[in-house]
């Protein structure tokens, strides 16, 4: 008898062990990441071009369900205003409550309580220069609102246009349902944090956890599968392992 412990398959007892460990594990961490991530992320997928470069026509985005009052300025949130129509739209938070937003200075940038921000996803105009906002104007955002404006200043519809309404094109902190964290399709990854509003009071906000999700559900993935094949490919490799002088012998003898 061969002094090896096997199982009734031919394989060793510690490989069958491991493998259905990789397995569990992975299946928690797999079917974890997507339940974790249901709850703190929700898909949306973006209808108009307003958010260009950042964010194309048609894509798919995972916002994270934030309350109103973690925005912070540059974040891209996505809002509901009876106002603006009541459909989810997404823009770009350029002041918060308080704050009072001019445009322009004599460089094409908007400022921020005098604060000149860099804003590194505005695309040049028709003229070939690079503006924060076709139109002047200057804001100062009630208490508790935003003042919310897409990427491509040249077609998008935002506070800009609403300016003659209440809160002078700024919406409530409680429109806000979640900020985007990523674009998904095409991907395009996490979304950077805009650095030009980093200066200002309050900073700027952390991504959230969209790295660690993906990460766990990427690992349960390969653990399940891995582990799922460690019986096959180890019966497959059995079966071709050329019998030795000995196992030929003890075939003769009927051992």
């Amino acid at each position: 008898m061969s002094g090896k412990i096997r199982t009734q398959d031919g394989h060793g007892r510690l490989g069958s062990v491991l493998s259905g460990l990789a397995v569990a594990v992975g299946c928690v961490l797999f079917l974890g990441g997507f339940v974790w991530g249901a709850l703190l992320y929700q898909p949306y997928t973006v209808p108009s071009d307003s958010m260009t470069p950042t964010i194309g026509v048609g894509s798919k985005i995972l916002a994270q369900r934030i309350d109103g009052d973690e925005v912070r300025r540059g974040d891209v949130v996505v809002f509901t205003d009876p106002l603006w129509g009541g459909a989810p739209m997404v823009k770009r938070v350029a002041a918060v409550g308080g704050d009072t937003v001019v445009c322009c200075d004599r460089d094409g940038r908007l400022t921020v309580n005098g604060t000149p921000v860099e804003e590194p996803y505005l695309r040049p105009g028709p003229d070939g220069r690079t503006v924060a906002s076709g139109t002047e104007f200057s804001v100062t955002v009630p208490r508790g609102n935003l003042f919310l404006l897409g990427d491509d200043r040249h077609t998008s519809l935002d506070s800009r246009t609403h300016m003659e309404e209440a809160g002078q094109g700024s919406v409530p902190r409680s429109a806000v349902v979640s900020r985007v964290d990523a674009v998904v399709w095409p991907a395009k990854g996490l979304l950077d944090r805009p650095t030009g509003f980093a200066g200002l009071p309050g900073g700027i906000s952390e991504p959230g956890p969209v790295r660690p999700l993906l990460a766990a559900i990427a690992v349960g993935a390969i653990l399940v599968l891995g582990g799922a094949a460690y019986g096959p490919v180890a019966r497959l490799f059995t079966r071709r392992r050329p019998a030795g002088p000995g196992a030929r012998e003890r075939e003769k003898v009927g051992t």
